[in-house]
């Protein structure tokens, strides 16, 4: 959507309910963080002693990444780098690629640096729903350890239904996430108060100087901790990737007046439990409740993990229709679940292939702790990912300058590039899953990508320029029938290949040619007063161009109709689209490895069809093939 949604549109009761969705929306992933960022530190694959000065020194560590890395990265800086209010890895390439443009060499970084991002996305996707649900369930073995054994079925069953009911929609459940979300964090800042009360001098640990100190008394140990304080940041992204939602001011203040005090205050509590027992460091959060609340504390954090996984998958879905308007993969099937919101979509290719390896995750690594060590990398990666393209966007769209920007930047950097190495030492421990399912991606996209421009260059090769045909149309015109034919035309300077075949078999021409060519600009959405652009050329044929966002839905019949303004009216019924179908064929000695050729041949065949993408009427096309040597 549009920035409508922007600060100064956005006051008293509006804002509050923006807030109140942000919460349901956004913080799902950071906020449900307490449950397995502070057992990591003290009881996870990788323990440090729990002594008091590691205590303070690593509650320092989880304040100051909060402090840094989210208020001041991402709440301060990057939220203000919008793409018309839109947010999200796709939109700050877009961003970045708009500042570079007229410079191939900046551009292939970018574009390269950005795919990488999205790709760790991915892989954080990944392992979100895995880690979150299955620590959630966790609780289980605290309140009672004899249901160890039902701890991966029940998270299996969770995981299920939730991928289960993607296809209907999260309209009904969405109106939830806001108040499940708000009673969890209030408990969240309760649970915290009740034991800080008991070791009020936890709070001492505010002060930077015990985290500086811990990072230089123990270097290894420390690095070994870093892995696990970045655990407390994972869902910073969705703070930019959902702007465009809510605004920056509504989530801005969510996370200021509410989830940045009770996240601190829960952390702060663990630090003060453990500090008093330091047996009760195998699982934190929820021994800092009483007895009685335990089960239903289970049950809030598996809602809760249920609602971030949600905005997870939601993001998955999001960032992948953005890919497909721009270019980086292939069409697939999107489903819209609300006649309202345009942004409530469902992509059932994405949907399965994620369930799949969320379940494979937990039936793999089958604990939570296991599972923390594949977290890190992508995140941290991502952050990485983040700052570099932001860097070229204050740098060029805000004026800064490149030394300004690398100077900011560089502070961010400092922080992600430790944590990014002391993940780095995870790898064995699991930390390799999300980096092989990102380069999966990577590869995916790049040779999407690639083989997209290969295809283009080689029909370029064979085109034949508009202005010269209609010249030669003057001279010796076909039959001419009625109707109306709509011609997809990638080229709108050159003639369809699907013209000419149709001219070499048929032998034939409609009395009136329109022909379409769709554009894909990098801003989320294209008014409909710029939608099309239409131009009447000699022999009754018309140039119509079709302009979209990354995040419209392309729809060509809804939209050649405002045609009608420009004096080209369409009858339904009376006009047929004519579409060229592609055969490719690899060869060895292109420029893509032949290995590569034959992944894109596939991701080509198994690509959604173009009638369907652009909601053409089946029964109203017409396909002609051709073949194309790559």
């Amino acid at each position: 959507m549009s920035s409508s949604f922007q600060p100064a549109e956005v006051s008293g009761k509006r804002l509050a309910a923006l807030a109140l969705a942000a919460l349901g929306v956004v913080y799902g992933d950071i906020g449900t963080s307490p449950l397995y960022a502070m057992k990591e530190v003290f009881a996870g694959n990788h323990p440090i002693p729990v002594n008091e000065a590691n205590i303070f020194g690593s509650l320092s560590l989880f304040f100051w990444a909060l402090i840094i890395i989210v208020s001041v990265k991402y709440v301060t800086f990057i939220m203000r780098a919008d793409n018309r209010g839109e947010g999200g890895i796709m939109a700050l390439i877009a961003l970045a690629l708009h500042e570079a443009e007229g410079k191939p060499r900046q551009m292939k970084a970018i574009m390269i640096i950005g795919i990488l991002g999205a790709a760790m996305f991915y892989g954080d996707g990944m392992v979100t729903p895995a880690i979150s649900v299955l620590s959630a369930v966790e609780g289980l073995e605290v309140a009672a350890p004899g249901l160890h054994s039902f701890v991966i079925p029940i998270t299996l069953i969770v995981l299920f239904v939730l991928f289960f009911v993607q296809k209907h929609g999260t309209a009904l459940v969405g109106t939830a996430f806001g108040p499940v979300m708000l009673v969890w964090f209030s408990t969240l800042a309760l649970l915290g108060v009740h034991n800080i009360v008991d070791h009020p001098q936890i709070l001492a640990a505010l002060n930077p100087l015990y985290g500086i100190e811990f990072l230089f008394a123990n270097k290894a140990m420390a690095l070994m901790a870093m892995g696990n304080v970045v655990l407390a940041v994972t869902g910073a992204e969705a703070l930019y990737a959902d702007m465009g939602h809510f605004g920056r001011k509504p989530i801005s203040r969510a996370w200021f007046g509410f989830v940045l005090p009770a996240l601190i205050l829960n952390y702060f509590g663990q630090g003060a439990l453990i500090l008093g027992d330091p047996e009760a460091a195998s699982n934190p959060f929820f021994n800092s409740a009483p007895e009685w609340l335990l089960y239903p504390l289970i049950g809030l954090a598996t809602l809760a993990t249920v609602i971030a996984s949600q905005a997870v998958i939601s993001g998955a879905f999001s960032v992948t229709k953005q890919a497909m308007q721009l270019g980086f993969v292939p069409r697939m099937e999107v489903q819209y679940t609300s006649e309202k919101e345009q942004g409530q979509i469902y992509l059932p290719a994405v949907n399965w292939g994620l369930m799949l390896a969320v379940m494979i995750l937990v039936l793999g690594f089958r604990s939570s702790n296991n599972l923390a060590a594949a977290y890190g990398i992508a995140v941290t990666g991502d952050m990485v990912i983040t700052s570099l393209l932001a860097t070229v966007v204050v740098a060029r769209s805000w004026k800064w300058g490149w030394a300004k920007a690398s100077a900011l930047f560089a502070c961010f950097l400092a922080v992600e590039l430790i944590f990014l190495a002391a993940n780095i030492m995870k790898i064995p421990d699991g930390g390799w899953f999300p980096l092989v399912a990102g380069v999966a991606v990577f590869i995916l996209m790049t040779t999407w990508k690639r083989g997209r421009q290969l295809v283009a260059d080689r029909l370029k090769g064979e085109r034949l320029e508009l202005s010269m045909f209609l010249e030669s149309l003057a001279s010796s015109m076909p039959t001419r029938v009625a109707g109306t034919s709509v011609f997809l035309n990638a080229d709108p300077k050159g003639v369809p290949h699907a013209l000419l075949h149709n001219l070499m078999h048929n032998k034939v021409m409609h009395e009136r040619v329109v022909l379409v060519s769709v554009q894909f600009f990098d801003v989320p959405y294209v008014p409909d007063i710029d939608r099309v652009e239409v131009r009447k050329l000699k022999e009754n044929f018309w140039s119509v161009i079709v302009q979209y966002g990354f995040k419209d839905d392309p729809n060509i019949p809804r939209d050649l109709e405002l045609c009608a303004d420009s004096g080209l009216e369409f009858s339904q019924l009376e006009t047929s689209y004519f579409i060229g179908r592609e055969t490719l064929i690899p060869r060895v000695g292109s420029e893509l490895a032949f290995w590569r050729e034959k992944l894109f041949v596939a991701m080509f065949r198994n690509a959604n069809p173009v009638t369907a993408y652009f909601k053409i009427p089946s029964n109203r096309v017409v396909e002609l093939g051709t073949q194309v040597v790559l």
